[in-house]
C-alpha cells in the first residue's frame, strides 16, 4: 500500500476508529511519511487526538500546550450563544483547536461551522485578544490536561440555521447577566464584558 493509500484509508475510519488506533500501527505509518504527508494526517485525524495518539502510554498523562480560537457570538438582541459539551457538564463558547498550518481565522469559521451549522466571513471576524495562562487550562474526565493559547473572537453577522453535533448536547442564546454557573470559559466570557464597557 503506498502513502496515498494509506491517508485514503485511514480518512476512511470513523471518529472513533481514529481514536482508537494502535501506537505501533502509528510508529510504523509515520516511518513511511513525509512531513508534508504527516501533516495531511493530522489535518485527518484533528491534531490533539493525533498528538495524544504519538504519545504512547503517556498520551493522557503528558499535559499538551494546544492553540486554537474561540468565538462570542451576539445575536440581536446582543445575548450571546453557548454550548452545552457532551464530554462535561459545562456552557462554553463554540470554538476548537488550529490544525496544522491553519490560520487562526481559518479556525473559527470552520469550528462554528462543524459545531453550529453557521456561516461566518473573514471580515466579519473581530479578534477581541489573545488569552494564554493559567485561565485556559481544561481538565477532561479521560484525565487529559490541556493548556490553550487561543485567538478570541466576536462575531455578529452571521448566516445559516443553528444546528450542533455530537459535540454538544444543547445550544442557546444567553444574555449576560443571566450566564449559566457551570460556565467552561468565563475568563473569555470576561474579555468580552471588558471590551463592551471599554466601547460605551
Amino acid at each position: 500500500m503506498n502513502n496515498k493509500e494509506i491517508l485514503e484509508k485511514i480518512k476512511r475510519l470513523s471518529t472513533q476508529e481514529k481514536r482508537n488506533l494502535k501506537y505501533d500501527e502509528l510508529v510504523n505509518i509515520l516511518n513511511q511519511l513525509s512531513a508534508d504527508e504527516i501533516i495531511e494526517l493530522s489535518n485527518i485525524i484533528g491534531y490533539p487526538i493525533f498528538t495524544r495518539l504519538c504519545m504512547g502510554v503517556l498520551q493522557h498523562k503528558f499535559v499538551l500546550l494546544q492553540d486554537g480560537a474561540a468565538a462570542i457570538i451576539v445575536n440581536e438582541n446582543n445575548q450571546i450563544l453557548l454550548q452545552s459539551r457532551s464530554d462535561r457538564d459545562k456552557w462554553g463558547l463554540p470554538g476548537g483547536c488550529q490544525e496544522l498550518g491553519e490560520r487562526f481565522q481559518d479556525t473559527i469559521i470552520r469550528e462554528i461551522k462543524e459545531e453550529t451549522n453557521l456561516d461566518v466571513n473573514e471580515e466579519d471576524l473581530e479578534l477581541l485578544d489573545i488569552v494564554s495562562g493559567s485561565t485556559r487550562r481544561n481538565d477532561y474526565p479521560n484525565g487529559d490536561v490541556v493548556i490553550n493559547n487561543t485567538a478570541l473572537y466576536c462575531i455578529r453577522k452571521y448566516s445559516g440555521k443553528l444546528k450542533w453535533d455530537t459535540e454538544s448536547k444543547e445550544m442557546k442564546f444567553f444574555d449576560l447577566d443571566n450566564l449559566p454557573q457551570n460556565q467552561n470559559d468565563p475568563d473569555l466570557i470576561e474579555i468580552y464584558k471588558k471590551s463592551l464597557d471599554r466601547s460605551r
